[in-house]
């Protein structure tokens, strides 16, 4: 007989945490919570007092870029942390001092709204002194042939290099110590205003009028002709003479305008715009075809251009008046036909010594201009022929 042994199972026991103990454990976590959240309450009500005081030199809170330009450069010449760019576009000599894009993007704004060239050019960016581009003239030959005939060579298309006129546009505003220490001045609105407006009107000036010589190139000053598209040669302007010296014709004189819309060709009619200053404008205005009703029509809708005979009226007062052998209208696609190049971002140099106690902020940028495409302008001049 065998005697068979089981093995009875061990088992831990554990005995329960003492009542009073684990009541002791459970005050502790409950007093560490409470302390945790008074902890939070009194960064909260820090951080909304901090809010909602105001500083108490009364300035405005500035922030990225702006703050050490602004603060430090600007009010009081303190060079630290402002970042440095070169003014001299052929040397690497340190110039000046960059300025923040938010001050940037208000020069730009302003620029565009004052300066009308601008706002209806193409314009692009470069990163040297000079800017060149390559177009076709003429564009590509091609051919006809039957399915299993030889090919001949088609002619290889001309190109026309076009190098916009490049100058350095500047201005100059100063102030006063006193009043670049006074918090509640704003410098930062007050400059972005008086460097745009002083840009705005000399780049509207060199678009339109320019001669090429340290500036943008107007597209007034290109070579002009009575010749078709196609046979006058590249970068010359085409101009439809009013068939009277200094003046519109007597009779029908809306149909003059109809035939300077109808000599650019349809692919440029699509974006063109009427360019002309007030005085040239305000006799347009008065135009009735035969049946009575005026050529130019009013916008109907707020931020909506006024029209002539379909088509936007960009008022710019550097175009000259009607008079004899002018050109005061000019109708075209503009970004096709006029090239506005620039160079990065305004550069500033804060000069507090040469008029004593004025502090002038002497700002620069390099803007070039010249007509890219010549077919897509044209002028209307008043002469005989």
């Amino acid at each position: 007989m065998t005697d068979i042994h089981e093995e009875t199972p061990m088992y831990e026991t554990k005995q329960d945490t003492d009542p009073l103990e684990a009541s002791f454990a459970g005050a502790e976590d409950i007093a560490a919570l409470k302390a945790g959240m008074a902890d939070l309450k009194a960064k909260l009500d820090g951080a909304t007092v901090a809010a909602a005081r105001a500083p108490l030199d009364g300035a405005k809170a500035a922030t990225g870029a702006k703050r050490p330009f602004v603060e430090r450069y600007l009010r009081h010449g303190m060079t630290g942390g402002v970042e440095v760019k070169a003014i001299d576009g052929t040397a690497d000599a340190t110039g000046g001092y960059a300025v923040p894009q938010e001050i940037d993007a208000q020069i730009d704004t302003t620029l565009t709204d004052i300066s009308p060239i601008r706002a209806i050019a193409n314009v692009v960016q470069v990163g040297s002194s000079g800017y060149r581009k390559l177009v076709t003239v003429g564009g590509v030959s091609s051919g006809w042939a039957a399915e299993n005939a030889a090919r001949g060579d088609t002619p290889t298309p001309n190109f026309a290099e076009i190098v916009p006129a490049m100058g350095d546009l500047f201005a100059n505003p100063a102030a006063t110590q006193a009043m670049l220490d006074d918090a509640a001045f704003d410098v930062e609105a007050w400059l972005a205003s008086e460097i745009a407006t002083e840009f705005a009107r000399a780049e509207g000036a060199a678009f339109v009028n320019g001669d090429g010589v340290n500036k943008p190139k107007g597209f007034l000053t290109a070579p002009r002709t009575a010749q078709d598209d196609g046979v006058r040669p590249f970068g010359t302007l085409q101009y439809l003479a009013t068939g009277v010296d200094g003046d519109f014709p007597a009779t029908e004189p809306e149909d003059r305008l109809i035939d300077l819309v109808q000599s650019l060709r349809s692919p440029y009619r699509q974006g063109a715009v009427f360019v002309m200053n007030s005085f040239t404008l305000a006799i347009i205005r008065k135009m009735k075809t035969t049946e009575g009703a005026f050529i130019w029509a009013p916008g109907l809708v707020s931020g909506q251009p006024d029209t002539l005979l379909g088509y936007p009226v960009v008022e710019a007062e550097d175009m000259p008046d009607i008079g004899s052998g002018t050109t005061p209208i000019a109708f075209g696609n503009f970004k096709a036909g006029y090239l506005i190049a620039e160079r990065g971002e305004t550069a500033i140099l804060r000069d507090p010594f040469t008029a004593k106690p004025y502090v002038h902020f002497y700002a620069t940028r390099r803007i070039g201009g010249t007509v890219a495409n010549s077919e897509a302008i044209k002028l209307m001049k008043f002469s005989a022929a």
